[in-house]
C-alpha cells in the first residue's frame, strides 16, 4: 500500500504529513510494527518527545508522529516518511485495520451443530462445529458463533456479534449488537446466592438474567453472573479483559474498561468511563462515580466519587498513596533515628 493511501485513510485524524513537502517520498508500505521491531517497508508510531531517540534507531520506513517539528525533522533526515496527529496511538490502531482483519468464516451452519427447532436464526449467520443452540434462542443477522459454543434457552444474540469457541451463554441472557465474547467466558451463569440456616446453606434460585449493551467485549475466562431477581447489566461499549468476575445485580455504565482479574461483588454500581486496573477488588453494594480510576490491586470497600483516582487497599487518594509510598522505603532509617532519639531522651 502506498503511503499516500495511508495518509488519505487517516486524514480524519491527521494534521500534516511529509508528502506536502516531498511528493516523491510516496513509499510502498507493506505492514505495521512496533518501533523497536519495525523493518524497512513498515509503519510504526511514537507517542511523544520522550521516545525521540527511537527515531534514530528504528528501521521503520514510515512513522505516525505527534505534531512536533523536531521529531519531524529527525525523521526526514533519516528518510522516514511521516504523518502527524495529536492522537498517535488511535491513528496507529486505525492503521492496523488497513493491513489486518480478524478471521471471520463465511456464513453457514456446520452439520455437527445442534439447533433446536424453535430457535430463530437470522441472515448470513455462521454456526461452527459442535455448537448447541437450545430452545427459543434468537440469533440475529451477521452473527458468528465458533465451535463448541453452548447457548442456553431464550437467549438473544444481537446483530454482528461474535461468540468465540468454547464460551457459554446461559438462559435468558440478552447480548446487544457488535459484541465480542471470547473463549471460555461464561455469561449469565447463576450468581452466588445462598441463605444461611441452622441446617446449612439454602440455595436461592437465580431467576434474573444478564444484559449486555452494544459493542461490549468480554475477555477469555471471564464470568458475568445473573441475579436472584432483576438484572446484571453491562453498558454500551464497555470492555472487560480476561479473568474478570462480575457478580449478580452489578450495573456497569457505558465506556468502562476493566483489566484482568478485576472482581466485583454483588450489587456494585459503576458509572460511565470508569477504569479499573488489574486485580482491583470492589466490595458488595459499592457505588463508583463517573470517570473514576482505580490503579492496580486497589481494594475498594466503600463508595468512590466521580473523577476520583484511588490506589492501595483500602482505597485512598492516589496522590496521598504516592506520598506514603515514597516514605515507606525510608521507614527502617526513620525507625532507627526514632530509637536513637528515644535513647537520648531516656539518658
Amino acid at each position: 500500500m502506498k503511503f499516500e493511501k495511508i495518509v488519505s485513510k487517516l486524514d480524519f485524524l491527521s494534521n500534516g504529513n511529509s508528502l506536502t513537502s516531498n511528493k516523491d517520498s510516496n513509499l510502498e508500505i507493506i505492514g505495521v510494527s512496533s518501533i523497536t521491531e519495525a523493518k524497512i517497508g513498515y509503519l510504526s508510531y511514537i507517542e511523544g518527545p520522550k521516545f525521540a531517540s527511537m527515531i534514530s534507531k528504528t528501521s521503520a520506513s514510515a512513522l505516525i508522529l505527534p505534531p512536533d517539528k523536531q521529531l519531524q525533522e529527525e525523521a526526514t533526515k533519516r528518510g522516514i516518511v511521516w504523518l502527524t496527529t495529536f492522537e498517535t496511538r488511535l491513528a496507529f490502531a486505525h492503521a492496523i485495520k488497513l493491513f489486518y482483519q480478524p478471521f471471520r468464516p463465511s456464513p453457514g451452519i456446520d452439520p455437527t451443530a445442534i439447533i433446536h427447532s424453535s430457535a430463530k436464526i437470522g441472515k448470513n449467520v455462521f454456526i461452527g462445529p459442535h455448537t448447541i443452540i437450545q430452545q427459543d434462542v434468537v440469533i440475529e443477522d451477521e452473527v458468528c458463533i465458533q465451535g463448541n459454543v453452548v447457548v442456553y434457552p431464550e437467549v438473544i444474540v444481537g446483530d454482528n456479534t461474535l461468540l468465540h469457541a468454547n464460551c457459554t451463554i446461559h438462559e435468558r441472557t440478552r447480548i446487544g449488537n457488535n459484541c465480542v465474547i471470547h473463549s471460555g467466558a461464561v455469561v449469565g451463569a447463576e450468581g452466588f446466592g445462598f441463605v444461611p440456616t441452622a441446617e446449612g446453606w439454602f440455595k436461592m434460585e437465580q431467576s434474573g438474567f444478564v444484559i449486555l449493551g452494544n459493542n461490549v467485549e468480554i475477555g477469555c475466562n471471564s464470568a458475568i453472573d445473573r441475579p436472584a431477581v432483576g438484572t446484571t447489566h453491562i453498558g454500551n461499549n464497555t470492555k472487560i479483559d480476561n479473568l474478570v468476575h462480575i457478580a449478580h445485580n452489578c450495573n456497569i455504565g457505558e465506556n468502562c474498561a476493566f483489566a484482568a482479574q478485576v472482581g466485583l461483588a454483588g450489587g456494585v454500581k459503576v458509572g460511565k468511563r470508569v477504569i479499573l486496573a488489574g486485580q482491583v477488588g470492589v466490595a458488595n453494594q459499592v457505588s463508583i462515580g463517573d470517570g473514576a480510576i482505580a490503579t492496580a490491586q486497589t481494594g475498594i470497600p466503600s463508595n468512590i466519587n466521580s473523577g476520583e483516582v484511588v490506589s492501595s487497599s483500602p482505597a485512598i487518594d492516589n496522590k496521598l498513596y504516592l506520598k506514603i509510598s515514597a516514605i515507606y522505603k525510608r521507614l527502617p532509617d526513620m525507625y532507627k533515628t526514632l530509637k536513637n532519639i528515644q535513647k537520648k531522651i531516656e539518658n
